[in-house]
C-alpha cells in the first residue's frame, strides 16, 4: 500500500514496549509511524528511534498533541504507564485520533479484538486491558459461550527480565483491570487475577493458565471452541499457543504460552509481544475502516 494511503500513528513512550510497535508498525500494510514521543532526549528509546529514521520528540503528550494535525495522526498508541494515561486522554480527547491504551488504566473500552474487536470501529478510547487478559479473555469468552462460570481464576507467569519498571508499578492495577475484564467479557459474578515474576535464570515463557467453575461442562463442545478461540488469535500471534486443558465434574482448566516471535524482544518476552500485536490488530482494523470509507470517498 503506498504510503500516502497508510493510516498514520503515534507510539507515546519509548521503552521496550514502544521500540517493539515500531517494528510491527513498519510490517503492517496499513500503517505508518510518524511521531515517536517520549519525555527524555537522551534515553535509548528515542535515540534507537530516530537512528530508524522515526520522527521523534522530548516534548511528552503536549507535543504529540500538537502535532495531531500537521503529520497525519490518526491512531495514538500509549505505551507508557496507566499513572498518566488520565492525563494523556484529556489532551488527545478534544482531536479525531483513535487511543489505544496498553496499560491497565482500565479508563478507555476493553477491547480482545477476537472477541469484540468490531468496537474500535466506532470508539476513540479503547483500552486492552492487559498481557494476562489478552492471552487468556478469549479462552474465557469460548468456555462462556457454552457455561457462564460461577468463578473464574487466571494466574500469569512471567520472566523478571520482561517485566520493567512500568509494568512492577502498575501491578495493582493490572490485577484490578484483568478481573473486571474477566467477569465482563464472562458473566462471571467473581473473577480472581493472580500473577508471579519469575526470576528463573533460564526465564521461563509467558504462561497464562485459567480456570472456570461451570455447571456440567461438556467435554466436546468445550474443546471444540477453546480450540477455534486460540486459532483466531494465532493468525496474528503466531507464538500464542494453548498447551493444556481439561474439562471434568464442575472444573475447566486451560493453559496457554505466549512466545516473542519478532527480533526486537526475546523469546520469552511473550507478554510484550501479546499486547503489542492486540494493539497493531485493533489499530489496523479501524485503519481498514477509516481508509474503505476515504477510497469511497
Amino acid at each position: 500500500m503506498p504510503s500516502h494511503r497508510r493510516t498514520g500513528v503515534a507510539v507515546l513512550g519509548a521503552g521496550l514496549i514502544g521500540l517493539d510497535l515500531l517494528d510491527k508498525i513498519r510490517c503492517s500494510p496499513r500503517l505508518e509511524c510518524r511521531l515517536v514521543a517520549g519525555r527524555n532526549r537522551q534515553t535509548l528509546g528515542l535515540k534507537r528511534a530516530a537512528d530508524l529514521g522515526y520522527p521523534t520528540t522530548d516534548g511528552g503528550i503536549t507535543a504529540l498533541t500538537e502535532a495531531i494535525d500537521g503529520h497525519g495522526i490518526d491512531v495514538v498508541f500509549d505505551a507508557s504507564n496507566a499513572d498518566s494515561h488520565a492525563e494523556h486522554w484529556r489532551h488527545l480527547e478534544p482531536t479525531n485520533a483513535l487511543l489505544v491504551d496498553l496499560t491497565p488504566s482500565d479508563l478507555g473500552v476493553p477491547i480482545v479484538p477476537t472477541v469484540n474487536g468490531a468496537d474500535t470501529l466506532t470508539e476513540r478510547h479503547i483500552g486492552l486491558i492487559s498481557c494476562g487478559g489478552q492471552s487468556a479473555i478469549p479462552i474465557l469468552h469460548a468456555i462462556a459461550r457454552h457455561r457462564t462460570p460461577r468463578y473464574v481464576e487466571v494466574v500469569s507467569t512471567g520472566a523478571s527480565r520482561s517485566a520493567g519498571r512500568a509494568t512492577r508499578l502498575n501491578l495493582d492495577e493490572y490485577i484490578h483491570t484483568t478481573q473486571q475484564a474477566a467477569r465482563h467479557f464472562t458473566g462471571a459474578p467473581t473473577a480472581k487475577v493472580l500473577v508471579n515474576i519469575s526470576p528463573a535464570t533460564v526465564p521461563p515463557p509467558f504462561r497464562v493458565t485459567l480456570t472456570c467453575l461451570v455447571d456440567a461442562p461438556q467435554p466436546e463442545t468445550i474443546r471444540s471452541l477453546v480450540a477455534a478461540a486460540a486459532h483466531r488469535v494465532q493468525r496474528f500471534v503466531p507464538g500464542y499457543a494453548l498447551t493444556a486443558l481439561e474439562a471434568e465434574a464442575d472444573r475447566v482448566t486451560a493453559t496457554v504460552e505466549v512466545t516473542a516471535t519478532g527480533r526486537r524482544i526475546p523469546r520469552h518476552a511473550g507478554n510484550l509481544e501479546i499486547i503489542n500485536a492486540a494493539a497493531i490488530q485493533a489499530a489496523e482494523m479501524h485503519a481498514g475502516t477509516h481508509q474503505s470509507e476515504g477510497a469511497r470517498s
